[in-house]
């Protein structure tokens, strides 16, 4: 017998790149907090001992978008704060995903008006949309597991969120939403 044989039979493990990040990556989810409106309620009362959030692997809401990877979008987007949600969003470090949690953010909701933005996935790529007005804790839950989900069926050779939009319809909203601007000096 060699001098490394049966030494490291209990040290080894076998598996795939993918499989360690993914399991990283959806096992400690640092969501950002960006409610908006009566949907924050409900994504806060999820992290209550009630619902847990934690024991999914999303327990501490960031304050800070360098140091989240999930953006949860919790209410009505207006169109004054649909550029500082984009600064936000770009501010995040790759990978990152959003969940747009409730009718408001995801399609506009009741508010079918010029001020709002008619569903939060026009700035930021949507990875899962959660249903309700306002949507229940629960659903806040079952959105994080399809999440994580998503997230085991990742590879490292693509980008994990690519923007679902095409340039010329970015540059379309920045020239639509024009907040204390005029749209050309006369």
């Amino acid at each position: 017998m060699g001098v490394l044989d049966q030494r490291f039979e209990k040290n080894f493990m076998i598996s795939s790149v993918d499989y360690v990040f993914n399991w990283a990556r959806k096992s400690a989810i640092w969501p950002l907090t960006f409610g908006l409106a009566c949907c924050a309620i409900e994504m806060i009362a999820s992290t209550t001992s009630r619902f847990d959030l934690a024991r999914f692997g999303a327990e501490v809401f960031r304050p800070s978008p360098r140091q989240s990877d999930l953006m949860i979008v919790a209410g009505t987007v207006t169109l004054k704060m649909a550029p500082v949600l984009k600064r936000v969003w770009d501010q995040m470090p790759d990978p990152k995903w959003c969940i747009s949690m409730g009718a408001c953010s995801s399609v506009g909701g009741p508010f079918n008006a010029y001020p709002v933005l008619q569903g939060v996935d026009r700035i930021v790529p949507v990875d899962v949309y959660v249903v309700g007005c306002p949507p229940r804790p629960e659903g806040l839950i079952y959105a994080l597991l399809k999440l994580q989900d998503k997230i085991d069926q990742m590879s490292l050779a693509k980008r994990p969120t690519e923007i679902r939009l095409h340039p010329e319809m970015a540059e379309d909203f920045k020239r639509n939403v024009m907040v204390a601007q005029t749209p050309s000096p006369r």
